[in-house]
């Protein structure tokens, strides 16, 4: 996410408040965020790879804390017999290979919207494509509402992966001494506490140390893991996926719910896909195969095979029990840093989400602050930190383990893989031309694995499952009344304008009073007069010597480049029309736009510069299609969202707000 400037001039000539045409805007370049390089070399592909440690392998790599000992819960119904952990260890490492190696790595990756990942990213990338009639229309509808759908199911797992990850590193407490065990929660919300609470410093001093955290963390569980299958190099075998298939065989039905306790070895996949155009797709390859794959792979299997020795192991915490007495402590600290790193990152990634969310019009202004002076993509959203801190403590608080938590991790992930995979199969056929029947039959391998986990978390709903997808669903509904809501509010308003030739005319015909300065009008239509100047001409009934009609745009893009950021328009008689357009990776700024025209010949002094915005009192009594309860939201949301002077960045000492009454 960055602020940036507009756009180098084609024909950079002079703007004169009687000149008509269109000028390009120079670029000042205040703060550029420049996309990874698409094939680093050398010494930046390590620094990159080290640096993705830290940021997208977080969540995946601190699942060896619980995944492997919830397989054994009573609910399940497992012996720890030989077939049963060869057949467990089979599937997860087959997991591993299959949904983050091949689906994710090798395919959903290649699906980039200008470098840039994640759900919101590919649902930009789908909506630019052109689709035609009735039935495409349909298309683009489900599409939308499954992109919402599962952006909604990432906060549900934005509040519950900061709650497991550090609940199962401070388990290993009551593993060192039982009479931890009733400090475990405690302790637990504390460090979230101070975690979310930190979050408004920003991260761009410990954000350095996360990659090497991380690196220890995946060579500590990589060097437990091979010790203890040195001692029993037998539990290999599961390499095989036969034991996989034999464990269905013999668990029928209770076989496939088991997939409920394997797929928490593979979540933070998306993590992958969203992060990658923080860091491009070969470190992040590169971390996964050179070193974070291998690591999981070892410490599962040492798990495994300590459980072969020990099969009262597989009840208490496999994990810790494989350190010896002596490094305990320090193998819990580790953990612990590893699990607010795993926590980071996904707070981290609600907070770009919420900003993508905006940006597309799908979620009311924000508070979004810059943390650092140099990296772009350090953000702090203060009202979702404030949500997600409460849903997390919440979490710890009413669930108390990482048992009764996995209940309501499962289904937030399965969810969002099958609508990852429904979404990448439109890529596929719109934007890489595959033939229908070759996308069909990936989809179909995607959705078996991903309906498999997902009905095997089903049967969770009743025992935690339930809180993802309530959460999903309350913000899917705020989402798309806010979007709906402003689309009819934006239809209603247009009503109201008028042409701007029309006024242009009037101007001409009645010379009205111009006094000096420049007044500028924020609108949201290209075309037509802003609802806000025709109040100002009606009531105060005089002209700023310049005018300036200002469209703030999301284009359907992450960033959109400094060349064609910014356009200038001269109308005639003072009028100039700006219309300036980000990506939706991008934080708009009113005055770096207005430094970028000035530079374009518009002269615009800020002492001599008054801002009018429009400020609407919505009465939910017109003849609006929206419902009468969302209505009632979207009012409440919108009196409740940042004023536009603050999230454009305007001067506040400079701005006029005019009132009007709507009836929606």
């Amino acid at each position: 996410m960055k602020v940036s400037q507009a756009a180098p001039a084609t024909s950079p000539a002079p703007a004169d408040p009687a000149h008509t045409g269109s000028l390009e805007v120079p670029s000042t370049g205040m703060f550029e965020r420049h996309r990874p390089e698409d094939h680093p070399q050398g010494h930046r592909l390590r620094v990159l790879t080290l640096t993705a440690l830290g940021v997208v392998y977080g969540d995946i790599g601190t699942s060896p804390l619980y995944a492997f000992k919830e397989a054994f819960l009573p609910d399940y119904g497992l012996t720890p017999d030989t077939l049963t952990v060869y057949g467990l260890l089979s599937m997860i490492t087959w997991a591993l290979i299959l949904v983050v190696s091949v689906k994710y790595i090798f395919f959903v990756m290649r699906a980039d919207n200008r470098g840039e990942g994640g759900i919101f990213a590919l649902l930009a990338l789908l909506l630019a494509q052109p689709l035609e009639g009735v039935r495409g229309r349909r298309r683009r509808l489900v599409m939308v509402a499954l992109a919402i759908f599962g952006a909604a199911l990432l906060y549900g797992d934005g509040i519950i992966t900061p709650a497991i990850s550090v609940l199962g590193a401070i388990e290993g407490l009551e593993v060192a001494t039982p009479a931890f065990s009733r400090f475990v929660v405690i302790i637990t919300v504390v460090i979230l506490a101070v975690l979310f609470l930190f979050q408004k410093h920003g991260t761009e001093r410990v954000g350095k140390v996360f990659g090497p955290i991380m690196a220890v963390w995946f060579v500590t569980i990589a060097g437990l893991g091979l010790w203890h299958i040195l001692q029993r190099p037998e539990v290999l075998f599961a390499l095989n996926p036969w034991y996989g298939v034999r464990f269905f065989m013999a668990h029928g039905v209770g076989g496939a719910i088991v997939l409920g306790a394997v797929v928490l070895a593979v979540t933070g996949a998306e993590a992958l896909y969203a992060d990658m155009g923080h860091f491009g797709r070969d470190p992040i390859r590169l971390a996964w195969f050179s070193l974070v794959l291998p690591s999981l792979v070892l410490n599962y299997f040492g798990q495994g095979a300590l459980v072969l020795g020990d099969p009262a192991a597989a009840t208490h915490n496999p994990f810790y029990l494989m350190a010896p007495r002596a490094m305990l402590y320090p193998l819990i600290a580790v953990a612990t840093m590893a699990a607010i790193v795993a926590s980071q990152a996904l707070i981290s990634g609600a907070f770009s989400l919420t900003q993508q969310a905006v940006q597309l019009g799908y979620s009311p202004r924000m508070t979004i602050a810059h943390t650092s002076k140099h990296e772009a993509g350090q953000i702090y959203v203060p009202e979702v930190n404030a949500a997600l801190a409460i849903g997390c403590i919440l979490v710890v608080l009413a669930f108390r383990s990482t048992t009764a938590l996995s209940a309501a991790y499962g289904i937030a992930v399965t969810g969002t893989m099958a609508i990852t995979s429904a979404l990448y199969y439109v890529v596929m056929t719109t934007r890489f031309g595959w033939p229908k029947g070759r996308a069909v039959a990936l989809t179909v391998a995607f959705f078996a694995l991903d309906f498999a986990f997902l009905g095997a978390n089903l049967v969770k709903i009743e025992n935690g499952g339930w809180v993802p997808i309530a959460i999903a669903i309350g913000l899917f509904t705020l989402m798309t009344t806010w979007k709906r809501g402003r689309m009819e509010l934006t239809a209603e308003l247009n009503k109201r304008t008028l042409p701007l030739d029309m006024l242009l005319e009037d101007i001409e015909r009645k010379k009205p009073v111009r006094v000096e300065g420049t007044a500028v009008f924020m609108t949201s239509s290209k075309t037509g007069v802003p609802l806000v100047l025709l109040h100002h001409m009606k009531h105060n009934k005089v002209f700023h010597r310049q005018v300036v009609l200002l469209s703030m745009l999301t284009g359907d893009v992450p960033e959109v480049p400094a060349e064609e950021r910014v356009k200038v328009e001269a109308m005639g008689h003072g009028f100039f029309r700006v219309v300036a357009t980000y990506g939706f990776m991008q934080n708009p700024d009113v005055n770096d736009v207005l430094k970028l025209a000035q530079k374009a010949g518009l002269v615009v002094r800020k002492n001599d510069t008054t801002f009018y915005l429009g400020r609407e009192r919505i009465i939910p009594s017109g003849a609006s299609t929206l419902a009468k309860w969302r209505k009632v939201i979207f009012i409440f949301l919108s009196r409740n969202a940042r004023s536009p002077s603050e999230f454009f960045n305007i001067p506040t000492s400079r701005v006029v707000e005019l009132g009007t009454q709507v009836e929606l």
